[in-house]
């Protein structure tokens, strides 16, 4: 691991982000016995301040972090770790720590999509009759059909001008392709490396 700027207290402070969503699930502490034994496990070890000893991440709970990717920020004084977060993050059982919200709004950010997935995926494992999304789900013609459906509708809405009506028929298209990911069990790490390469 390159050279990293610990506090006064051999700490630096770690980031914790799911891998698939990017969604921020806790902030810990990490001295450098801790990242040696997260780099040689693969799974997070953080040093516990309250209790002065090491501690892995989900030794109790089960709720384990593998580690996907690892970066420092522009002074490698804060580490930003990706990982497999199984089970919740937080010890309350949410799956990230930060669910207080203590200010502003969540509307109009990206912190809908982890959400709507999670419901999404909720739907699939524990079926609801009245709910559209499992009607979906039990009807994969119709599911695929709502993906082209909205693709044209969302092509017109660009084609008229009309932003409000651009973002509606967007956030339709974006949950009905979700529907059918979730349905037909696409991995979006798979979706992500394929990004990734367009990237480049």
């Amino acid at each position: 691991m390159m050279e990293l700027t610990y506090d006064d207290k051999g700490l630096i402070p770690v980031i914790v982000q799911d891998y698939r969503t990017n969604e921020v699930l806790m902030m810990a502490y990490a001295n450098r016995e801790a990242l040696e034994e997260t780099e040689r496990t693969g799974y997070t070890c953080f040093w516990s301040r309250s209790r002065q000893k090491l501690w892995h991440k989900g030794e109790e709970s089960g709720h384990v972090q593998r580690v996907v990717s690892v970066q420092a920020d522009c002074d490698s004084d804060t580490l930003l770790m990706r990982v497999e977060q199984t089970g919740g993050a937080c010890h309350t059982g949410a799956p990230s720590c930060f669910f207080r919200q203590t200010g502003g709004s969540l509307e109009g950010t990206a912190a809908v999509i982890p959400d709507l997935v999670r419901t999404l995926e909720d739907r699939k494992k524990n079926p609801r009759e009245d709910s559209y999304t499992c009607k979906l789900f039990g009807d994969e013609t119709k599911m695929c059909k709502k993906v082209v459906e909205e693709a044209a509708e969302f092509v017109l809405a660009i084609k008229d001008g009309d932003p409000e009506e651009e973002a509606s028929e967007l956030a339709d298209l974006v949950y009905h392709t979700l529907v059918a990911a979730v349905g037909s069990g696409v991995k979006m790490e798979d979706v992500y490396r394929e990004l990734w390469e367009r990237s480049q």
